[in-house]
């Protein structure tokens, strides 16, 4: 579950964005206080575009036993050297007058050989306890997602392990926990450091008893909620995960195609096809395969309404159902999309989603209806364990509220070889202007999809070959719809 390739050299946000001084770190006023260390446990993570495989253990726990092992016979074959220094070392020091230089060499090297082999088995030791507690950490996930699918046999028989291997390398456990506590409640650190900031700006504009109220009251408060999230994990989905209840009716409306006409070439051309701008909500492109086959691509809008039940299905109903695991009106309406485009089950398909639209294209590749090869999600709620049929690219950003409801994403990478995760701080300013969530627009996320594009890290690889596929197409069909809840 690891990737051993390094990553490419961050991108400095300076670079992309026109990003203003946010001035000096309010912690450098003594009013704050202990509310002014958060940011210090939190610190400030802008360096720029981070492109990972995912999951919270990025450790091939194999390569680290095998070079454990390596070290280990490496002492071995000091020692057996040692062994064979021995017996002229002790023969030099009985003929210590005539050869006394020999001697001194003979027994310097003995020392150092020595010295050298309880340094490599210290060495396997960290190794080998390093590889268990990451074991571990794996484990214990295939623990929970076990209990969560009810197979109580593997769920036994993964706990019995786990307590074995507890109890005989407590040294590895304790390394366990450390790596799940921080990734449970330390993972949304942008978000506690921009909450605790923005809390003193707003809380300031009442005196400086009001900036360190509200900077605890929204810190504490992120860190809590982060923490819940982290631990009870409802914005991860399991591969089993199955929406539950009906929706609809919902009519759908065509209306006329965004001019982005033919397969996109890129992360970025494939935001500019992202509906919700106008009346469209789900775009489905139809492509004719050199080969006679068809594909399709869906590109599904996020919430356009903050009513609860009113005529458009992409609304906080919508996003309160999908995320309690309930059919939602907005997923009804994008199967309805993919029908009306000519989509059949089994049928290939590669979703693309922001927000609303994320969760959607979760629930298509775990739904199993077709054949969802791609999924890529620009500020999912959740994050969807789609298996290795389909290819997994979640583009998030640290300081998006929205996305850190998937409580950090699931602890082992997900999806095809080749998935991988992209995120950055999308918006450094504080104050009231992160009441309008500016980390989570389409607008932002487009521009981390360029970012991506110009990546050269080799994980992006697998997507651009999905797109270069796409591109081969004989002919593409584009639709677009409009929907309306409550008509058949």
């Amino acid at each position: 579950m690891t990737d051993e390739r390094a990553l490419p050299a961050a991108v400095p946000l300076s670079e992309s964005l026109d990003v203003p001084d946010p001035g000096p770190k309010p912690d450098a006023d003594p009013q704050w206080g202990l509310v002014g260390r958060l940011p210090e446990v939190w610190p400030r993570v802008d360096a720029g575009l981070e492109i990972r495989g995912g999951g919270a253990v990025a450790v091939d726990t194999g390569t680290l036993r095998h070079t454990a092992s390596r070290f280990f016979a490496a002492a071995v074959e000091l020692d057996e050297v040692g062994a064979c220094l021995a017996g002229p070392q002790s023969t030099l020091v009985w003929l210590r007058d005539q050869a006394w230089d020999a001697v001194s060499s003979v027994t310097v090297l003995f020392t150092r050989l020595v010295e050298v082999g309880r340094e490599a088995n210290r060495i396997a030791d960290a190794l080998r306890e390093a590889a268990i507690g990451y074991e571990l950490v794996e484990l214990n996930a295939e623990h929970r997602a076990a209990v969560l699918s009810g197979d109580s046999a593997r769920a036994a028989a993964l706990d019995a392990r786990v307590t074995r291997l507890s109890q005989e390398h407590p040294a590895a456990w304790s390394l366990a926990l450390r790596s799940e506590f921080e990734r449970s409640v330390m993972w949304p650190s942008e978000l506690v450091r921009q909450a605790t900031e923005s809390g003193v700006v707003v809380g300031g504009e009442f005196g400086d008893p009001g900036g360190v109220i509200g900077g605890a009251a929204l810190g504490v408060g992120t860190i809590a909620l982060a923490g819940a999230l982290g631990v009870t994990g409802p914005g991860r989905l399991s591969r089993d995960a199955r929406l539950t209840g009906s929706a609809g009716p919902v009519a759908l409306t065509p209306v006329t195609p965004a001019r982005t006409p033919g397969a996109p070439q890129s992360l970025a051309a494939v935001t500019q096809r992202m509906p919700g701008a106008g009346e469209s909500r789900v775009r489905v492109e139809r492509y004719t395969m050199p080969d006679g086959t068809k594909q399709f691509a869906v590109y599904i809008a996020g919430m356009q309404s903050f009513a609860y039940g009113g005529d458009d299905p992409w609304d906080n109903r919508s996003n309160h159902e999908l995320y309690t695991g309930r059919q939602s009106d907005s997923f009804a309406a994008t199967k309805q999309a993919l029908a009306a485009a000519g989509a059949q089950p089994g049928d290939v398909v590669h979703a693309f989603g922001h927000s609303q639209g994320a969760m959607i294209g979760s629930h298509l590749a775990l739904e199993g209806e077709y054949d969802t090869r791609t999924l890529v999600s620009f500020g999912s709620p959740v994050a969807a364990d789609v298996g290795t049929g389909t290819l997994s690219v979640t583009v998030r950003h640290t300081d998006d509220p929205v996305a850190a409801l998937a409580g950090g994403g699931h602890h082992a990478a997900v999806g095809a070889p080749g998935s991988f995760i992209a995120e950055r701080v999308a918006h450094t300013e504080v104050g009231v202007a992160d009441a309008t969530v500016p980390g989570h627009r389409m607008t932002a996320y487009a521009e981390t999809a360029a970012l991506v594009d110009s990546s050269p890290d080799p994980r992006v690889g697998e997507l651009r070959q999905v797109l270069e596929s796409l591109a081969s197409a004989e002919s593409v069909q584009v639709t677009e719809y409009a929907a309306t809840r409550g008509e058949d």
